[in-house]
């Protein structure tokens, strides 16, 4: 690793001892699981999070038929090669989704992976392990909470304690805390937004993160992080609000160390074992 970088890394860890979370197993997310070194959403690419010590990520929708399973597009083409172009939530998954090979495509072309099927929300949650997180990212709308429900009480690997839900939607994320009480809810949101003049981009403010998770009963903001919008500052104003502060997707380690000294409590990241190794050794 470059000296420079390597001198960042240090001065950063040196900030988290006195402020914020320190990255390890439980405070790195695996991106749709270890998703630099398995297929994206899959059984693999969990099962290989764990393995290794951390918690994951994963996309849930709801199928035609009424099952839930693990998907990050809204159609089914780019991780299946093209093999299906249908919408997730207008795909059969006895007939469509559960035949899809979703493990031999892009570089994962003539892998191991090869033959990989998406998986169902039940097999995921097989994986819960206590001390670690599993993030549910929800991409459906609110018709998929009670199948959600039905599958947690049908379980007993993954609670309150080692999984959550994240969704950009505020009505979901409503519907969620009004159905599973219980567990947590973050709302997930970009780090700006268009200007009025559409020319450019502006940073979205502290106040207008904490209303408008408030507002529709979430726990905290997973945000996407940006060094040069998310201050100490920034932070402590969502936190002071009673709200968790949370952010993806990063994979640089010492941008990774920046959110964490200023503040955040988890990072979503593509390469978890990688990150720890620069960070730590190996």
């Amino acid at each position: 690793m470059p000296s420079g970088k390597l001198c960042a890394i240090m001065a950063a860890s040196a900030a988290i001892a006195s402020f914020g979370a320190e990255p390890g197993p439980s405070t790195f997310i695996c991106h749709r699981g270890e998703s630099v070194d398995a297929p994206e959403n899959t059984l693999p690419a969990y099962r290989m999070a764990v393995e290794r010590g951390f918690g994951f990520e994963c996309d849930i929708y709801l199928s035609a038929d009424g099952r839930v399973f693990t998907f990050h597009d809204a159609t089914l083409k780019r991780t299946s090669g093209g093999k299906s172009t249908k919408k997730c939530s207008e795909a059969s998954w006895a007939d469509e989704v559960s035949k899809l090979d979703v493990g031999g495509w892009g570089k994962w072309k003539g892998s191991k992976f090869e033959g990989t099927r998406p998986a169902l929300l039940e097999e995921v949650l097989e994986l819960a392990r206590d001390g670690r997180w599993i993030y549910i990212e929800v991409k459906a709308g609110p018709e998929i909470v009670p199948y959600v429900k039905k599958i947690l009480a049908a379980q007993g690997n993954a609670h309150p304690g080692n999984a959550l839900f994240i969704c950009f939607n505020d009505k979901v994320c409503a519907e969620l805390k009004r159905q599973l009480p219980e567990y947590r809810v973050y709302w997930l949101s970009g780090s700006r937004n268009k200007a009025a003049d559409g020319t450019r981009t502006v940073p979205i403010p502290a106040g207008e993160i904490v209303r408008r998770t408030k507002a529709c009963g979430a726990d905290g903001v997973d945000i996407c992080f940006d060094p040069g919008v998310h201050t100490a500052e920034y932070v402590k104003a969502v936190r002071n609000a009673g709200l968790d502060f949370h952010v993806w997707t990063v994979d640089d380690p010492v941008k990774s160390l920046l959110a964490f000294c200023r503040g955040a409590q988890t990072v979503t990241t593509n390469c978890a074992k990688r990150q720890m190794e620069q960070i730590f050794g190996r």
